[in-house]
């Protein structure tokens, strides 16, 4: 499928992206246990196709487990392959388990004297230390802009301009106050699934009244094939009325149909799914507005993904 980058890729919010996007992804091994004597497994990548490893493995250091008690667990045995990385989670609590990612943060781009500058991930020193312009320190290579590189505002691929890799600066804080076009965007997201050992649970589902949230109506570790379900989305604790979301079954190198539904929330916030078949699934969805939580934002983009088993009856 064609779709745009997920939060996980914070330093590319704002900038022009490629055709085709690459998504990130969790597999666990199951999401239903009978006891608490066990551990799940999970794969983790990014692809265009959702939980088949053939693109890039995923950087899992920021996973983060929330167990029933609201207790934090620790992810076990993490190790990355070319396509995908993996871990084990200990399921030691009764009840339903949160396991994933969240990401806050602000990207964009500005300008110092009429020259292009960025904000993410700093390759070189902050404002004020050599100048705007000043090269990094064993950055190695002239910049960007220089001999070869085709110029001072050059396309990168993708149709991205160049930016001079001094002239990326790591946070909002650090940008100059001579600094013009000032163009950021706030982003906030969730990467995530659910475990559930012996009853499920309904403890870490309490909306926050921040952003874009998931507050099933269906517990998620209770899907069945052809039996509907109900999720609830929220913005700010307010109901996500049109919000539309995205389901791919898992496996769809094996069917002529990828099965993607492309569904629309009522105005009560709440989404309404019916499975056509057991099996993994990836659900997506993403809004941008313009009530970002920092001032120097301009706009806001939140996300929400989820790996949701359904069983078969």
């Amino acid at each position: 499928m064609i779709r745009k980058s997920l939060l996980f890729t914070v330093a590319v919010c704002g900038l022009s992206l490629p055709a085709f996007a690459h998504n990130a992804w969790f597999l666990p091994s199951t999401t239903v246990l009978s006891d608490t004597q066990q551990s799940v497994t999970v794969d983790a990548g990014t692809s265009t196709a959702p939980f088949e490893p053939n693109h890039n493995a995923m950087n899992i250091d920021g996973v983060k487990v929330w167990a029933p008690d609201g207790s934090m667990g620790t992810p076990e045995n993490p190790a990355k392959g070319r396509y995908r990385s993996t871990f084990d989670v200990k399921i030691d609590k009764p009840g339903t388990w949160r396991i994933g990612m969240e990401n806050v943060g602000i990207s964009g781009s500005f300008k110092v004297d009429g020259e292009p500058w960025m904000v993410g991930r700093r390759r070189g020193p902050p404002p004020g230390a050599g100048g705007p312009g000043a090269a990094a320190p064993g950055a190695g290579g002239p910049p960007m802009g220089g001999p070869g590189a085709g110029g001072p505002g050059a396309s990168a691929p993708g149709g991205r301009p160049r930016i001079d890799p001094s002239h990326i600066v790591a946070s909002v804080d650090e940008i100059p106050t001579n600094a013009t076009d000032i163009d950021l965007t706030e982003t906030m997201g969730r990467n995530e699934f659910f475990v559930t050992a012996g009853e499920p649970s309904e403890t870490l589902f309490k909306p926050s009244g921040k952003g874009l949230e998931f507050v099933p109506v269906t517990l998620p570790t209770d899907l069945v094939s052809n039996e509907p379900a109900q999720f609830r989305f929220l913005v700010d604790g307010q109901p996500a009325a049109g919000l539309e979301v995205e389901l791919i079954p898992g496996g769809r190198r094996y069917r002529e149909a990828d099965g993607t539904q492309k569904l629309v929330t009522d105005g009560d916030g709440v989404l309404t799914v019916t499975w056509p078949m057991a099996g993994m699934y990836w659900l997506n969805t993403s809004l941008t507005d313009s009530k970002p939580g920092n001032p120097k934002a301009s706009k806001r983009r939140m996300s929400y993904t989820a790996t949701l088993e359904v069983l078969a009856p």
